[in-house]
């Protein structure tokens, strides 16, 4: 995925979904959550916990087929091993996100191969802060 790619779906996907989002200011899923929402995007978060609930103005849902909207953007701070059934849970949706993308660390092949071979964009490891913040 090159730089130009990146900034298209930056800038014209603006419903994310943060799965594994934190309610601790200090995470980095919270963190993100809430730059993205300062910087004009529409954020839901997403955690078992947490179910309808406000969290520093982020909406937050126990899970992706909770959320009422069609996402755009899947951004998953989840530990690499739980990725591929994540993938599969997202193909469960009555819609096709536009993209899955993987905080930094966070990689699986097969999640990768599953989510590309259902026409969906995946971009792995790459913070999508620090991607927002070069455009």
């Amino acid at each position: 995925m090159n730089k130009k790619e990146i900034e298209e779906i930056l800038s014209t996907d603006k419903i994310i979904a943060v799965v594994g989002f934190s309610n601790n200011r200090e995470r980095p899923s919270n963190r993100i959550a809430r730059y993205l929402h300062g910087n004009g995007y529409k954020v839901f978060g997403v955690n078992p916990r947490f179910d309808n609930d406000e969290i520093d103005d982020i909406v937050c849902h126990s899970s992706l087929k909770n959320v009422p909207e069609q996402i755009d953007i899947v951004n998953i701070f989840r530990r690499s091993e739980f990725v591929f059934d994540l993938v599969n849970e997202i193909l469960e949706l009555d819609y096709k996100p536009k993209v899955i993308w993987t905080q930094i660390g966070v990689i699986s092949n097969e999640a990768k191969e599953l989510a590309v071979s259902r026409g969906i964009v995946y971009i792995e490891n790459k913070c999508i802060m620090v991607e927002h913040n070069k455009i």
